[in-house]
This record gives structure tokens, sequence and C-alpha cells, in this order.
């Protein structure tokens, strides 16, 4: 559909079945430990594009919107990656199982290369809202300190990060009550309560990574504040990380993730050249 759709018809996309993935891979022993493959057209290698879906990390959302997007970019010769992982209300989500969970997928791609003709010299790791602070945390890794629970000990490298109106600040978002406070369920308590979680699961807090990272934010976003993208590059940038904001000017929080809009295009646009 040509032109920018508006907020409240992007949103229709949560709920608009995604074209059919190219197979279901388990990477753990749990029903939420799954992912799905898409593989474009030719011999490959492929490229390949790690998705992350939102939903504030509540087991009431899962990755099925976002394989709209995986479908985009497999049709633009992207192989993707569509991660499901333990969710606030899964039996073993939130803290530490949902890093846990999100980190085995990525590097479960190094058991699977061979046979599907991946490249994991390029690979890409793409989030949105929830999924966008999970994609910029996969980026730190090796910065989290050996002993951590989410600690991997080589973690696949990433050739870059795109945050969709990512929650890149997890001390922020506990001030700032979004989603009633939805990161001290996430996080089992306030950043007084817990400060080490924080500073080992929140991206800003962790930068640099030595990773393009390219945040991609809707200036009219009522779910996650555009100011919260704004400060994090900043920071990023002081840190010396290449790092960039994509501001859409009058977006709101899904325009993002539905290939029917302008916005998406040049979400689409930005992943690609991150290849």
């Amino acid at each position: 559909m040509p032109g920018a759709a508006p907020e409240f018809m992007s949103r229709e996309i949560l709920g608009i079945p995604p074209p059919p993935a190219d197979a279901r891979i388990v990477y753990g022993t749990d029903p939420y430990q799954f992912a799905d493959l898409r593989l474009p057209e030719g011999a490959g290698p492929h490229p390949v594009a790690i998705l992350i879906h939102g939903g504030f990390w509540r087991a009431a959302y899962n990755l099925e919107y976002i394989g709209h997007v995986c479908a985009a970019f497999t049709r633009a010769g992207l192989a993707s990656w569509n991660v499901e992982y333990r969710r606030i209300g899964n039996p073993g989500g939130a803290w530490p199982g949902t890093f846990q969970d999100v980190a085995n997928a990525a590097d479960h791609l190094r058991s699977i290369a061979i046979p599907y003709r991946l490249d994991l010299n390029r690979v890409i790791a793409v989030g949105h809202s929830a999924g966008g602070h999970l994609a910029l945390w996969l980026g730190s890794r090796k910065k989290l300190p050996v002993g951590s629970p989410i600690h991997t000990i080589d973690p696949l490298p990433l050739t870059g990060i795109v945050s969709l109106a990512g929650v890149a600040d997890l001390r922020k978002s506990w001030e700032l009550r979004l989603s009633n406070t939805v990161v001290a369920d996430f996080l089992g308590g306030s950043p007084e309560e817990v400060p080490h979680r924080y500073r080992v699961a929140s991206p800003i807090e962790l930068l640099p990574f030595g990773i393009p990272q390219r945040l991609v934010h809707g200036t009219n976003d009522a779910s996650v504040p555009f100011e919260m993208s704004r400060q994090y590059v900043s920071t990023a940038v002081a840190h010396g990380d290449n790092a960039e904001l994509i501001p859409l000017e009058g977006a709101g929080h899904f325009e993002l993730v539905d290939p029917r809009t302008r916005e998406f295009e040049r979400v689409q646009e930005i992943a690609l050249s991150l290849m």
C-alpha cells in the first residue's frame, strides 16, 4: 500500500498471519525455545537477519507479527531467523531465562549454517520494542562478566544491530514506569533492589559494543518514547561507537514493522545497508 499507514492501521499487523516459514527449528528443550527460518532464493551462502519480537517481554505476545518483517527481508535476499523465547508468565521466563534463550538462539545459527547455507560473516540483529532491547543486548555479550547467569563464552559476532523503537535503557524504562513498570517484573525488582541485573541487562550501561548500531524510532511513538533512542545514540557516540539515530517523523510504534508502510521501506534499506 503506498504511503504511510496511520498508527491504528499498522497495529492491525499484529493480527494478520504472516507467510509461512521454511522451517521451524528448536534450539532448546522448552516449548518456547524455537525459531522460524526463512530462506531467500539462490544457492547462498545467505546473509542472516536475527529477528526478535516485542511485547514488553510478556507471554501475551509472540513471534507471529514480526514474521511479516522476516518475509519481506527474505524477499530482499536475507535469510531470516525469527526467534521465540520464554517471556514473563512462561516458566523460566524473564530474568535470566529470556536472555539465555535469545543468546542460545543466536548462537544456534552455527549449528544450522552448513545445511541451510548461511553466511555467518554477515549476521545482523533486528528487534522491535522489547525485542529492540534484546537485539542491542546481543551486541553487548562479549562485555558481560564471567560468572553472570547471562554470560556467554563465545557469542556469535554481529555485523550490525537495528533497534526498531527499542527499549534501550532499562533504568529509564523503570523511571518512566513504561507499561506498568514491566521492567521490574522482567528483572525481578527496581534498580535499587537488583542493581547488578540492570548493569548487565541494559544496553546503554554496557556501551561501547564496537558494532554498528542503527536506532529507528517514530517521533510520535506512544509506547516507547523517541527520546530513549536519542539519548542512547548520544551516549553510544560519546563512547566511540558507530551509532546513528534515524527519526521517522510523525510515525508511531507499529509502522516500523508493517511492510505496507513507507516507514518500513526505510527500515529494510537500513538493514540491507549493514550487510
